[in-house]
């Protein structure tokens, strides 16, 4: 699904991007222009980023175990 609009980010290319090491929002406005413009994916992007990041998490530890 798009995320931002403004930019045509897709939910898959900030899954992707926090894959490849992306950790902030910051890393991806930079990487991919996310909430560069408008702003009003921001909480979406938000959201998607967390849970990428606690998802990755959470396959960590269940390959640690």
């Amino acid at each position: 699904m798009y995320v931002c609009l403004c930019n045509a980010v897709t939910d898959r290319q900030i899954r992707q991007a926090v894959e490849q090491g992306a950790t902030r929002m910051r890393d991806l406005n930079l990487e991919l222009g996310v909430a560069a413009d408008c702003g009003k994916c921001a909480c979406c992007a938000k959201q998607i980023l967390q849970d990428s990041l606690a998802e990755q998490r959470m396959m960590g530890m269940m390959a640690v175990a």
